[in-house]
């Protein structure tokens, strides 16, 4: 029994070791690594002020969802990872973050244009709007021979499209955007596969970013830069490595405290507390989730609330040892009597960190989560991982003293 424990031991404490190396990299890897924010990361902040019209109109909170809805939809088309995109309906605003992005000026330009397509004969009458369009797509020419963005139309355009190309046979077919002509030119025969393509393209960039505007759809107002501001990396990477300097500092102390005050069961809560790191971080990426000062905060704070979680069992596990009951028999009877203690905190916590991330927005959302998942799998390595491990260090030696265990004198 005894040289069963310790092999248990040596062998999970040599799968922790390895598992650890083996997490560092991926995890901390910039391209598929646990996402950055944008305080971390770097990027560019955004504020867009939708505008009335020249009638008048009024702008409408569904105005300000269906802008907000196309605005999503263009950022997940230029790749950004994990945008947030937040609507204020009061000022009638949508505020933009766009983590990791390098030129901001591109990235105006692409989610502030409304980007109405519209197809247009000689006498500048419009025959047809981007709104039957189905997809478009930058590409390089036939031949090899510039860029162009490929059209693709939904079945109702391709009609449609198909009788204005047999209508103009020989005749120039406009296709503007925004007012401006992007293309002009001659309709040799009728299209009738629902396919087009606009030429005249210099960069595959510029086809490209045109592709992303026509395919998410023209905006319902129109809107303006409030505010732009750049978030530098070296602002964000000086944050992150104050984060991480501050979280290798706590858990120093941690260790430390738990192994003077607690010693052997302290020891198994800080080998307990490197597993419950590797599981969080993995559950981070797992979930994509992204990483802010705020969720790092979070992430901190629940490291603490695991640790309270083994003060409470171990406080317990003693109270049972000078109670006069056998160290074996006092690690069954704390962890069960402290497990009411333990639940009720890790519900009332999740409870708080719900209402955060269903109420809250943006940086809130995100230490509300880290929290959760944090609180999840505290839960785990208390009751569970905790239990076992401990098990197997008391069953080493039926004639252990309690003094490693905090308490004078022998069982």
């Amino acid at each position: 029994m005894r040289r069963g424990n310790i092999i248990k031991l040596i062998v999970l404490v040599l799968l922790v070791a390895v598992a650890t190396g083996l997490s560092i990299k991926p995890l901390v890897d910039p391209v598929n690594g646990i996402p950055l924010g944008l305080d971390l990361r770097g990027g560019v902040h955004l504020v867009l002020q939708a505008e009335q019209d020249k009638e008048g109109n009024q702008i409408t909170n569904d105005d300000i969802d269906k802008a907000k809805a196309i605005i999503e939809n263009r950022v997940n088309d230029m790749g950004v990872s994990e945008p947030i995109v937040q609507a204020d309906y009061g000022k009638k605003r949508i505020v933009v973050d766009l983590a990791g992005v390098t030129d901001p000026d591109k990235a105006v330009n692409i989610l502030k244009t409304t980007a109405k397509l519209t197809f247009r004969d000689a006498q500048g009458k419009v025959l047809l709007q981007g709104d039957d369009l189905k997809d478009a797509k930058g590409g390089q020419g036939q031949g090899g021979q510039g860029y162009v963005v490929n059209l693709t139309f939904s079945s109702e355009g391709a009609k449609k499209f198909g009788d204005i190309t047999t209508q103009l046979v020989g005749q120039r077919l406009g296709v503007y955007l925004d007012e401006e002509l992007l293309t002009n030119p001659t309709v040799n025969t009728p299209i009738l596969n629902g396919q087009a393509e606009i030429t005249g393209y210099a960069t595959l960039d510029e086809a490209a970013a045109d592709a992303v505007l026509m395919r998410s759809g023209s905006l319902p107002v129109s809107l303006s830069i409030a505010e732009k501001r750049q978030v530098g990396a070296s602002l964000g990477v000086d944050s992150l490595n104050k984060s991480i300097h501050a979280g290798i500092y706590s858990l120093i102390f941690i260790f430390l405290f738990m192994l003077i005050y607690y010693r052997l069961p302290g020891v198994v809560a800080d080998f307990s507390l490197i597993v419950y790191g590797l599981i969080v971080l993995w559950a981070f990426w797992g979930f994509k989730v992204v990483l802010t000062l705020p969720g790092i905060a979070g992430f901190i704070l629940s490291i603490g609330m695991a640790v309270d979680f083994n003060i409470i069992i171990y406080e317990r596990v003693k109270e049972e040892i000078r109670a006069g009951k056998s160290i074996r028999a006092g690690v069954e009877s704390g962890f069960s009597r402290a497990f009411i203690t333990v639940i009720d905190a890790h519900v009332t916590t999740l409870i708080a960190a719900f209402t955060l991330y269903l109420l809250g927005s943006g940086s809130v959302k995100g230490f509300a989560l880290t929290l959760g998942i944090g609180i999840l799998v505290s839960l785990f390595t208390a009751i569970t991982f905790t239990r076992q491990v401990l098990r197997w260090v008391v069953g080493i030696s039926p004639k252990m003293k309690t003094f490693w265990f905090g308490v004078r004198g022998d069982v």
